[in-house]
């Protein structure tokens, strides 16, 4: 992914966050440590003070919410019983007096914090609280994808002369991520997936490059799809199930494949998808 660190996706979420909760200030960033995370990203401030402010687990509004793993808001956060108050006069300077946080948590461990804040102290409703958590989880899913192609690059890196197993999992993960790709939401960002996968594809492809079909096959992203699910050793119900299809939309997709491959069979037209660079 070209922004390993997140911060293009928690800018994107603040965004989201800022427009549909209809709060006119919105701050948030990633963990830099076990315990601690850092305010990174910041839309609607009127000062530089939050920027790089490093937030402890436990500590304040945002470090209470990561604690408990659940959204916390306050009305008057100067004036609040139920939170620490390190962080006052940063949030004093910048004018803030409601403020809500919610916890980032991708595959059971918090990542962050998203923020969102008014000037005056009222109490925020069930809009804003929406509006906050869903773009926390649209950030959770970009961070658990950008997870996943991380790893799975990092694995289709190692030698292919290594554990056969582990190409096994590259094409399970391979697989995985193709289908992730058409419930994102973002489409940056599936577009992002999509090219990593097609750049694992190729890259582990045994066929010297000179030699590989690529374009000239002219699969579409569903047939190849199809057969990354194939290529695990789903049958056609299993691929139907797993990609959210009919079977015989399966069976057309697959007949349409090895068609333009020039095959005959299921294996055929994996083994083929392979030599092109299309499938790993």
């Amino acid at each position: 992914m070209g922004d390993p660190g997140g911060t293009a996706e928690v800018r994107a979420a603040l965004m989201r966050m800022r427009r549909g909760a209809g709060l006119p200030v919105a701050f948030g960033g990633l963990l830099t440590g076990a315990r601690q995370f850092r305010i990174s990203d910041m839309t609607g401030t009127t000062t530089p003070v939050l920027r790089g402010l490093a937030i402890r687990t436990g500590s304040g509004l945002g470090g209470k919410a990561a604690a408990l793993t659940r959204p916390l808001s306050v009305t008057d956060y100067q004036s609040s019983h139920v939170i620490t108050h390190e962080y006052d006069a940063a949030v004093a300077t910048e004018g803030l007096r409601s403020v809500l946080a919610v916890p980032v948590v991708v595959r059971g461990r918090v990542r962050g914090v998203l923020y969102g804040a008014l000037r005056r102290p009222l109490t925020l409703g069930d809009r804003s609280l929406t509006a906050a958590v869903d773009a926390a989880r649209e950030l959770e899913q970009a961070l658990a994808v950008q997870d996943e192609v991380q790893r799975l690059l990092s694995v289709a890196h190692q030698p292919t002369t290594a554990d056969p197993a582990m190409w096994e999992e590259v094409r399970e993960a391979h697989f995985e991520l193709r289908a992730l790709a058409q419930r994102v939401t973002d489409p940056l960002l599936r577009q992002e997936l999509l090219a990593a996968c097609g750049r694992l594809a190729a890259a582990s492809s045994a066929e010297p490059a000179g030699r590989r079909a690529g374009p000239d096959v002219g699969l579409s992203p569903r047939e190849v799809d199809v057969l990354a699910c194939v290529a695990t050793g789903a049958t056609n119900a299993t691929a139907a199930d797993r990609l959210g299809l009919r079977p015989e939309t399966v069976k057309s997709y697959l007949r349409s494949s090895m068609r333009k491959l020039g095959v005959h069979t299921r294996l055929e037209a994996v083994v083929a998808a392979r030599r092109a660079g299309l499938l790993p």
